[in-house]
């Protein structure tokens, strides 16, 4: 009898044990986005990301519905012109942020399925190598805005 009680016991903290471990242990804090004119199909998403484990994760990918595709990229300046580039993937270090802002990292956003308007929010899914998936809501602020309106705190 003891022996099928601690049994189911084991079982049960071995059941529990990998979402645990799988808990996300990166935080997303003010994902944003400008507003677009009609007819506009694309748009650049930025947000602070802060990796509160011991090891280093990776941004692998991104997806919304409000687009067709979601791309990382980052902007370069050479010879005195700034050219986006896409990239594979974006190193997220513990303890320091990783900030994707106007004229550095972002997402591009493509094949936007409708404007994007000020004062509205959408969903971003974010996949990470070791973190997993992070749903996160980003709010769009004004047309050339060039960072987040006062917005409490991280979100998860």
């Amino acid at each position: 009898m003891l022996r099928s009680i601690l049994l189911t016991a084991l079982l049960a903290i071995a059941g529990i044990a990998p979402a645990v471990a799988q808990a996300p242990t990166v935080e997303v804090g003010h994902a944003w986005a400008r507003a677009t004119p009609g007819g506009a199909k694309t748009a650049a998403l930025y947000m602070t990301l802060v990796n509160k484990g011991a090891d280093d994760d990776r941004l692998v990918s991104v997806s919304t519905p409000v687009a067709g595709k979601a791309d990382l990229h980052t902007t370069t300046t050479e010879n005195g012109i700034m050219r986006m580039r896409p990239i594979e993937a974006l190193d997220v270090k513990p303890g320091t942020p990783t900030v994707l802002k106007p004229g550095g990292y972002h997402v591009m956003l493509m094949d936007l399925k409708a404007p994007l308007v000020a004062g509205q929010s959408f969903t971003v899914s974010l996949t990470f190598e070791k973190a997993g998936k992070v749903d996160v809501t980003a709010v769009v602020e004004k047309v050339g805005a060039m960072a987040p309106g006062a917005m409490p705190g991280m979100k998860m």
